[in-house]
């Protein structure tokens, strides 16, 4: 028997209570706690056409069963703006299903149809399940991630 057809739409004011258990989901699999007042802020930044951040959840058999936020940005580099896929997620008793590819093309179809001109992403080096799929549908770039927290 094959599995429900999956529809990803982008998130609508009545998308937040299947949105947080997601969002608290993907937290909890990077073993980190976002403010509820920051979440809060990045909900309505989702619903502002004036954002430039976006995001769209997963739904198969009406629940939503994955996650991706994603944020347009400039570029030295080119004129097309860049897409930055922030956070991707998949309920953990879907995974392996396929959700996560999909998730990814349906950012890389918005880029491509907003003009971007690269979508990139960063994933913890210990995300090896999630790597497999990354090499698959995506370049490497080489480059090593530095930070400091003001």
């Amino acid at each position: 028997m094959s599995a429900a057809p999956l529809e990803i739409r982008p998130l609508g004011t009545a998308d937040h209570a299947a949105w947080l258990p997601l969002w608290q989901g993907y937290q909890r699999f990077y073993k980190t706690e976002i403010a509820a007042e920051t979440s809060a802020v990045t909900w309505q930044r989702f619903l502002d056409p004036a954002e430039p951040m976006n995001a769209a959840l997963a739904w198969r058999n009406g629940e939503a069963v994955g996650l991706v936020h994603y944020i347009y940005h400039r570029s030295c580099w080119t004129v097309g703006d860049y897409c930055y896929l922030q956070d991707l997620y998949v309920a953990e008793g879907v995974r392996g299903g396929g959700i996560g590819r999909q998730l990814i093309e349906h950012v890389y179809a918005a880029a491509r149809a907003a003009g971007a001109s690269r979508v990139h992403w960063l994933t913890h080096e210990t995300n090896t399940d999630a790597m497999q799929l990354y090499d698959r549908i995506a370049d490497r770039s080489g480059f090593v991630q530095y930070r400091k927290i003001l």
